[in-house]
């Protein structure tokens, strides 16, 4: 078996994604049963590029955990023969990534405008962005909280009626490049809350009473990278000093546990937790804003994907936060919502026990700032599309996320604190 290992690492690294096509690109489900099926996918890690969707790293991988993941097209016959040789169970779950690829796209006529059931580009979203203040000047305004590493301006939106004293909700989308279906909530989010205001009593209610702010994307230059270069690409554009390697995850680079547990030092990896806390602008510019307003912000919501999960702190240890229990028992109820649409099942529980170890996250840190209502939803779906979610599913997926986040800030106008 080591010699087919040695064998597929001598097989080249090749030109990385120099036509950056998918094409017979798989993508395998795995799960290691001991340790050493478990030292198995480590080995392979290191002679090859995998590319790991969920976890996000092989240091990560535990006996009897589900793995998916990426390789290259010419390595994929040998990784299938060695996982059938050490015994491992095993699943293709997409055998051609360049087809999964096309389909995310329902049609090929793309409409040039914006729409919310299309997954848009950021020229399109940024575009929208002043469209629905300009629309809807009562209830929406634009502004921009910083810049992205390549210069983009961050666009934030707040929404609600005006009125003093009033405590407010932060939820951002698009911390992950490759997420789409993240920032498409996000926008969603805002659609609902203009139109259904004056309509739906609990959209009113909270807007009557709460401001949202809602960053719709806020790694930009990673997201326009998915569309223009690599659609695998996850971590931001920045340079790294004496690395080659581009971008930091900017979900490790909080300075919450920051660098510790599950996130990594070296700068080529996807969780890579860059050179310093904050050390990307613009996890600066959303922890410098949050700052600015914690007198206000009472509740954190980060939008991401896939895994139908809905985490609450901690992620960067194994300790329980002071009101696990309160958190625990919104965490339920607001998976009962959510399933109750389209029978969705989500899994919900404090990060490092629910899924993995992960320090540097922007949950825990805003926790950790005193915002006591601190969530990440993890959105559809469980692997069988992972980050390539068709557009057929950004309808379903946003009504039901937005019954979940309708319960959590009716919550928290009800236990403002």
């Amino acid at each position: 078996m080591w010699a087919l290992l040695v064998l597929i690492g001598a097989a080249s690294v090749s030109a990385h994604l120099q036509d950056l096509s998918f094409d017979g690109q798989k993508v395998f489900r795995v799960l290691p049963q001991n340790h050493e099926q478990v030292e198995i996918l480590n080995f392979l890690a290191s002679i090859m590029e995998v590319d790991f969707w969920q976890p996000d790293s092989v240091t990560l991988v535990r006996p009897k955990m589900q793995v998916d993941f990426r390789v290259e097209a010419e390595k994929s016959f040998k990784v299938e023969d060695l996982l059938k040789e050490s015994g491992m169970e095993y699943e293709v779950l997409i055998d051609n990534l360049q087809a999964a690829l096309e389909a995310q796209f329902d049609s090929k006529a793309r409409t040039a405008g914006h729409s919310y059931e299309k997954y848009n580009n950021w020229d399109t979203i940024a575009a929208w962005t002043a469209d629905i203040a300009a629309q809807n000047p009562d209830l929406v305004s634009r502004s921009v909280i910083g810049e992205t590493y390549e210069g983009r301006p961050m666009y934030l939106l707040k929404m609600g009626k005006s009125g003093p004293n009033k405590k407010a909700i932060f939820m951002d989308c698009g911390f992950h490049a490759r997420e789409w279906i993240s920032p498409a909530f996000c926008q969603w989010f805002v659609k609902e809350a203009v139109e259904t205001y004056g309509k739906d009593a609990v959209m009113t209610t909270l807007l009557d009473k709460l401001d949202f702010y809602v960053l719709p994307v806020v790694n930009i230059d990673g997201y326009i990278y998915t569309w223009t270069n690599d659609r695998m690409w996850r971590k931001t554009r920045s340079k790294n000093a004496g690395s080659t390697c581009i971008g930091t995850d900017p979900n490790r680079n909080m300075d919450a546990g920051w660098c510790t547990l599950g996130a990594s030092d070296y700068p080529c990896s996807s969780t890579y937790c860059g050179s310093a806390p904050e050390s990307e602008k613009e996890t600066k510019a959303l922890a410098d804003f949050i700052r600015e307003h914690l007198s206000t912000i009472k509740a954190y919501l980060t939008i991401h994907s896939y895994s139908q999960l809905l985490l609450f702190p901690y992620s960067y240890t194994y300790d329980l936060p002071p009101n696990y229990e309160e958190l625990n028992s919104i965490a339920r109820a607001a998976s009962k919502e959510l399933a109750s649409l389209h029978n969705t099942k989500y899994t919900y529980g404090p990060g490092a026990k629910t899924i993995y170890p992960a320090a540097g996250g922007s949950d825990d840190w805003a926790y950790d700032q005193g915002i006591k209502y601190s969530f990440t939803f993890e959105l559809r779906d469980t692997g069988r599309y992972g980050f390539l979610l068709p557009e057929s599913q950004i309808k379903p997926t946003c009504e039901e996320t937005l019954l979940a986040v309708k319960y959590i800030a009716n919550y928290v106008l009800e236990h403002l604190y």
